[in-house]
């Protein structure tokens, strides 16, 4: 059944690079607790004990107002196909933005994906696994074009005045940082 590590192993990597989608879970001191579904090609494992994600621009900026007030992140993968098996990364965030210089760093481990929002790094401390047996089976059919296409359609600028009108601040009216200037 249930299984804790320090790190990663090679086995769970394989697991990860397998999967087609994630959870990210985050919250602040107070407020609502954040749990966002993530796709498409926007994970990299680093070492047994980071791992990176790409943020795509979306309704909401819960994830970067969190990880600026409490660094704790959760990371889950739930195998929805084949052989059950539940994955939860555990540890400390940071939030990348286009202006920070480790954002220039790692933005080439990932395509050129439109909508690009920010980078976050989860240093972990604990890896947590788990059966599965309860998940149901899924089939994977592909992933939606939906968010690419509106990202190509609103275009660099658009996506700044979304930014500006939707991921200024959370839920909680918490600041994102997104639109900041550079230090």
């Amino acid at each position: 059944m249930g299984k804790r590590a320090k790190k990663i192993s090679k086995r769970e990597i394989e697991f990860i690079k397998e999967q087609k989608m994630f959870f990210v879970g985050t919250a602040a001191e107070e407020g609502r607790i954040n749990v966002s579904p993530k796709g498409m090609d926007t994970f990299r494992v680093m070492s047994p004990n980071e791992v990176l994600w790409l943020n795509l621009t979306g309704s909401g900026n819960e994830t970067a107002a969190h990880v600026l007030r409490n660094k704790r992140m959760t990371i889950m993968f739930c195998s929805f196909e084949g052989k059950p098996l539940i994955l939860r990364l555990y540890g400390t965030a940071e939030v990348y933005h286009e202006r920070d210089e480790a954002f220039q760093k790692h933005i080439k481990l990932f395509p050129n994906i439109p909508g690009i929002r920010q980078i976050f790094s989860l240093k972990i401390d604990l890896v947590q696994s788990s059966c599965g047996f309860g998940v149901p089976e899924y089939e994977y059919k592909g992933q939606r074009t939906l968010l690419e296409e509106w990202a190509v359609n609103k275009g660099e600028d658009g996506i700044k005045t979304y930014w500006a009108d939707k991921n200024v601040n959370s839920l909680d009216n918490l600041e994102t940082a997104i639109l900041d200037s550079p230090e």
